[in-house]
């Protein structure tokens, strides 16, 4: 069994910041990419950003500038941290791994989101 759990999310005003966690637990034998994606209440669900095993990192050009990707291997985690957040981030935030558990078949795992709301 392999768990992806977010944390960090809350309410924040506008042009503040926020640091969500995904912490991935379980018989894992390795982690491939790592991913963050937002949906919007009535909008599609959308990639926020990516990090590979190796630190290779990709973003949503939209959001380039403001938020950034990263992990921490050895406690099998991953970080967006978001500054200068606008009304218009408000969304569920997901974390989303591709995983091999100890059969080595990789799958990839979501966790149960976390909110983010900007408001003032």
């Amino acid at each position: 069994q392999v768990h992806l759990v977010e944390s960090g999310g809350g309410l924040v005003q506008p042009g503040g910041s926020l640091r969500l966690s995904c912490a991935a637990s379980g018989s894992i034998f390795s982690i491939n990419a790592m991913r963050w994606y937002r949906q919007a209440p009535g909008k599609q669900r959308e990639l926020v950003a990516a990090i590979t095993s190796g630190g290779g990192t990709n973003y949503a050009d939209s959001l380039k500038g403001r938020f950034t990707i990263s992990r921490d291997n050895a406690k099998n985690t991953a970080y967006l941290q978001m500054n200068s957040l606008k009304p218009e981030d408000t969304a569920v935030y997901y974390c989303n791994a591709d995983i091999r558990g100890r059969s080595r078949q990789e799958f990839a795992y979501w966790g149960q989101g976390t909110q983010v709301t900007v408001s003032s």
